[in-house]
């Protein structure tokens, strides 16, 4: 058998070049069970946009203003960690343990946050509107001043959460 090779426009090398010399920052992790260290590290430091990070175990870190928009941290483990003041807009937190962790005026518009333990936190201040809160569990967490308009609180646990001058989803009354 021949093989032939055929000739190639001068236009797909440039592509190529092109391609060829472009550096893509990335903090995203390869599967689950082996996560980059690379973007521990980067989340642990305040900013890792993007971060694949499933079940990554950040409890009690400070992550004070981190900037971790549009991160997986699904299953992720941040009991009693400081989020105070981090920007976690569109971020997965599903299934993930925040108990007892600080998010006073933390960001989480759009994030999905169902099934997510947030038991005794601390989210006054917090702006989380348009997120997915379905089955996540408040108990005893303080929700002063939290802005929960348009969120999902479909068997969503509130059993002693503080929800005073928080601004609720319409028509949603607090237990």
């Amino acid at each position: 058998m021949t093989m032939r090779a055929t000739p190639l426009p001068a236009q797909f090398f440039g592509l190529v070049l092109v391609f060829a010399s472009v550096g893509v920052a990335s903090c995203s992790s390869p599967p689950a069970s082996d996560l980059s260290a690379d973007a521990i590290a980067k989340a642990t430091a305040g900013e890792c946009l993007d971060c694949d990070l499933p079940g990554v175990d950040l409890a009690g870190k400070n992550l004070q203003e981190a900037k971790l928009n549009r991160s997986n941290l699904s299953n992720a483990k941040l009991a009693g960690g400081d989020l105070s003041g981090a920007l976690m807009d569109s971020v997965d937190l599903q299934n993930a343990d925040l108990a007892n962790a600080n998010l006073t005026n933390a960001a989480l518009t759009s994030a999905n946050l169902g099934g997510a333990n947030f038991k005794g936190a601390d989210l006054s201040g917090a702006y989380l509107r348009d997120a997915n809160l379905a089955d996540t569990d408040f108990t005893d967490a303080n929700l002063t001043g939290a802005n929960l308009t348009s969120t999902n609180l479909a068997d969503a646990i509130l059993d002693g959460a503080t929800l005073t001058d928080a601004m609720l989803p319409e028509g949603f009354t607090a237990p």
